[in-house]
């Protein structure tokens, strides 16, 4: 008579729910992370025993194995593509310091609260500070949530009902179909444009002014160059050109550069600009900043303080952490992006070396190729930064995107680069081992 073939059905051995749920490493999983996103990995490996492509005895394991990190959908992912800044990447990474900082913030904090008096206090009064000591040529400053905020303030508080005068070669596109002159006229504003698109000179903005004017505005046009027959105003030419006829300027610097950088000549920084004459800049946070998405807003006393009192700054402020995040990054070590930033070849060459040879060891080919890194986030946008990069074959991409610690590197050539100038080094252990992993898998 033949054995009761049900006896061998895998389905027999499923472990129940509320068993793998009441196991002391998964109820720990559960405090940190929630009942609901724990049962939903339970589930899944539930159906990996049921399907036979896992053994019942490994389901706490593989439950503990299938858990993300947070409670969030983000997940770390190492940047091997060569652009420090990358957008899609979520830009500057923040710092060690910034990072407790957001930890202390995200309690019961006093942000607003004066604890020598008990009362109200300035909020971010902080994160000021640490903003205005790191550009001096500023009298005061404020912190929207983003550059495009801190734009959309200015031309509210300053353009509405009125006039912006700006060239008509900087109505640049921000990004992802956004582009400065809706946001502008979003506000309630009137744009001038002066000047034709490769060529503006000091007498058509002064042509320009009127009663209506509210401000002149200079864009810095981040993410292309036009070159070739072209003129621009310098901000110091339009500030003395400006002089005396009460029209304040504004110059919108884009990637939060606080002081003029070597390897980067032709980016503006905020206190050269403000140094130059400007009343007004606006800058990213997230950019060469290296901090958290913010938008800045520093310049002249009385126009700062005219911002804050109108009622678009209460919806456009920022949190308790961004200030905290802020601070960190202008008080504490230099962030990771200037870090990247101030990277030497022959440090990178040895990384890349180090990395290239614990992976030829292990049977991977893997050579060391220079490479060009970029700064990315709208900056310098012609200017490379000489960066090595660890070249693999072109099959590595896919699976390295799709490993447990994701990297993302690029195809060129016919071959998979991974670039390590927008790589922290502390990260070079990471991206070995990840390559490993995807090496192994076809072993």
């Amino acid at each position: 008579m033949p054995a009761d073939s049900s006896t061998d059905d895998p389905r027999r051995a499923v472990p129940r729910t509320d068993a793998l749920l009441a196991a002391p490493a998964v109820q720990a999983a559960v405090q940190r992370l929630g009942r609901e996103l724990v049962k939903a990995a339970v589930q899944r490996v539930q159906g990996r025993i049921r399907d036979g492509g896992l053994p019942a005895g490994d389901a706490v394991d593989a439950v503990l194995a299938a858990l993300p990190l947070t409670a969030g959908s983000l997940r770390p992912v190492l940047n091997a593509t060569g652009v420090l800044v990358h957008t899609n990447l979520g830009r500057a990474p923040l710092s060690a310091a910034a990072v407790e900082a957001i930890a202390a913030a995200a309690g019961t904090t006093d942000v607003e609260l004066d604890l020598r008096t008990g009362r109200r206090g300035p909020r971010g009064a902080a994160a000021i500070d640490a903003l205005l000591e790191a550009v001096p040529a500023a009298e005061a400053a404020i912190v929207v949530n983003n550059c495009a905020a801190a734009l959309a303030l200015v031309a509210t508080a300053l353009g509405q009902g009125r006039e912006l005068v700006l060239a008509r070669g900087e109505l640049v596109e921000i990004g992802d179909g956004f582009r400065i002159p809706d946001l502008l006229e979003s506000t309630g504003a009137g744009l001038r444009e002066v000047g034709t698109t490769n060529r503006v000179t000091l007498d058509d903005y002064l042509a320009a002014l009127s009663p209506d004017t509210g401000a002149v505005l200079k864009v810095h046009p981040s993410n292309f160059v036009v070159r070739g027959f072209t003129r621009a105003v310098p901000v110091r030419d339009l500030a003395e050109g400006l002089a005396g006829t009460g029209v304040p300027l504004v110059a919108d610097v884009g990637s939060g550069l606080l002081r003029p950088h070597p390897l980067l000549p032709d980016e503006p920084d905020l206190q050269s600009t403000l140094a130059d004459g400007a009343d007004l800049v606006v800058a990213s946070g997230d950019k060469l900043l290296g901090g958290p998405q913010a938008g800045l807003v520093l310049g002249r006393a009385d126009l700062v303080q005219r911002l804050r009192r109108h009622p678009l700054y209460r919806a456009l402020r920022v949190d308790k952490t961004t200030l905290a995040a802020l601070e960190a990054t202008l008080r504490g070590p230099l962030p990771p992006v200037p870090q990247l930033l101030a990277a030497e070849p022959a440090v990178l060459t040895a990384r890349a070396r180090a990395v290239a040879d614990r992976l030829t060891a292990a049977g991977v080919d893997a050579h060391v190729v220079a490479a060009d890194a970029r700064v990315g986030g709208g900056g310098a946008p012609e200017q490379p930064l000489p960066g090595v990069a660890i070249s693999l074959p072109p099959t590595f991409a896919e699976p390295l995107r799709l490993g447990g610690r994701p990297v993302v590197g690029y195809l060129e050539d016919g071959r998979t680069l991974l670039n390590l100038r927008s790589l922290a080094p502390e990260d070079d252990g990471a991206l070995t081992d990840a390559v490993l992993e995807v090496a192994a898998a076809w072993t």
